[in-house]
């Protein structure tokens, strides 16, 4: 049994809030933080009531505020911190854990405020200091990151001598019924799908303009989907800790009509980061686009059908060319029905709260920074299923992998 705080009141910070309640044997108390105290009463009453955990406790915190951070995890004394927070403030809550003590993990990787770019360099950083200090930082334990490195990492240990080529897909086939909606925070998701393409072959990162590569791509129980090659941070992490993979690319599915809602966004400015006058005020475009658009913590009531998320994978075992498929199908009724959350936010709660669970009882561990691949699959996956993300395999099987 044992403590945790988890900071982060948004989809995410919900999914997780709930999740870790259901489990009172291993998170036998929790601390909810926030910018927003508000936000963190209202989900840890809903947790309680749907859970029947009530040692579920709020503080509000700007998780930027080292010393005031640091303070407020020495007096709680948890044994982690989960970070369903922004990416800007991965740095700041890895510093706080530093200084009090306790192991860390997040769901996306560091990206700084003033530049739309995250990747792991920083993050990676920390190894020496958490080495010294004998602490765990898990990074990147939600779905994509996260699901999708543990499901590379299990055809690796299991179908594979040798994997040579990764295509992670990503598609959400629901319908929220909004004219333009993003499924998590507005400011990271646009500025995530608007940088250019990138993708690694033969030893190189080959970049693109942005969805200038896309594909008609058929997802189980879902069918065909047009899929764009973006960029995304596992990507960066999985052909270092893979090294005989040859290329590894990432695609994600947009309707015709988001894409429109979003290249408006773009010409006329309000997708940027820098800032402009307002009024006699500095504001940033992006930002007050946030306040304006739905909440993604909101959109679950009313979303329909699911997403599909998973790995295929083509590489050599036994001297023989295999293919390996792996995936799950969410439902976003089903989780909204279970957690007030949708089914984007539920994907990544759901494998927060099972990688904090790997920590607590050492089926996970090691002192220093680690990306979930690292780790043994295995307890993992027997727990993901259980915990509401069933998965599935095809080995050798008929689906399509792009030239």
């Amino acid at each position: 049994m044992s403590k945790i705080i988890i900071i982060g009141a948004g989809g995410v910070g919900r999914v997780t809030t709930i999740k870790c309640a259901q489990h009172p044997d291993v998170f036998s108390e929790i601390l909810l933080a926030s910018r927003t105290l508000g936000k963190c009463v209202e989900i840890a009453e809903d947790a309680k009531s749907r859970t029947g955990h009530q040692n579920i406790t709020t503080a509000a915190i700007d998780a930027e505020d080292v010393p005031a951070l640091t303070a407020l995890i020495k007096e709680f004394d948890p044994v982690m911190v989960i970070n369903v927070a922004l990416p800007y403030q991965d740095l700041t809550i890895m510093d706080a854990c530093l200084a009090a003590g306790v192991h860390y993990l997040d769901t996306a990787n560091y990206e700084p405020k003033d530049e739309a770019k995250y990747a792991y360099h920083w993050q990676w950083a920390y190894q020496d200091r958490f080495q010294k200090a004998g602490l765990t930082a898990i990074l990147g334990c939600g779905f994509d990151p996260g699901v999708t490195s543990i499901f590379t990492a299990h055809a690796a240990k299991h179908h594979f001598d040798e994997i040579h080529y990764l295509d992670i897909v990503d598609a959400n086939a629901g319908d929220h019924g909004k004219a333009f909606a993003t499924n998590f925070n507005p400011e990271i998701n646009i500025r995530e799908i608007t940088q250019p393409g990138k993708y690694w072959e033969n030893g190189q990162w080959i970049e693109t303009e942005p969805h200038a590569i896309k594909r008609e791509l058929n997802y189980p129980d879902i069918g065909p989907k047009m899929s764009y090659l973006i960029y995304h941070e596992e990507l960066e992490s999985l052909v270092k800790h893979f090294p005989t993979i040859k290329r590894a690319r990432f695609w994600m599915t947009f309707g015709e009509e988001y894409l429109t809602h979003l290249r408006v966004i773009q010409n006329i400015g309000m997708a940027g980061i820098e800032p402009v006058m307002h009024q006699g005020r500095e504001i940033i475009p992006i930002e007050f686009l946030k306040t304006v658009l739905p909440d993604p913590g909101e959109l679950g009531e009313n979303y329909t059908g699911h997403t599909s998320i998973g790995c295929r994978i083509r590489g050599i075992k036994d001297g023989k060319e295999r293919t390996c498929y792996i995936w799950n199908n969410a439902s976003h009724a089903a989780a909204y029905e279970e957690t007030g959350a949708q089914g984007v936010s539920y994907t990544t709660g759901v494998p927060a709260m099972t990688g904090a669970m790997m920590l607590l009882q050492g089926k996970w561990s090691g002192a220093g920074v680690y990306n979930v691949e690292q780790f043994n699959p295995d307890p993992f996956l027997e727990k993901l299923g259980p915990h509401g993300l069933v998965w599935e395999e095809e080995i050798d099987g008929e689906i399509e992998f792009e030239v």
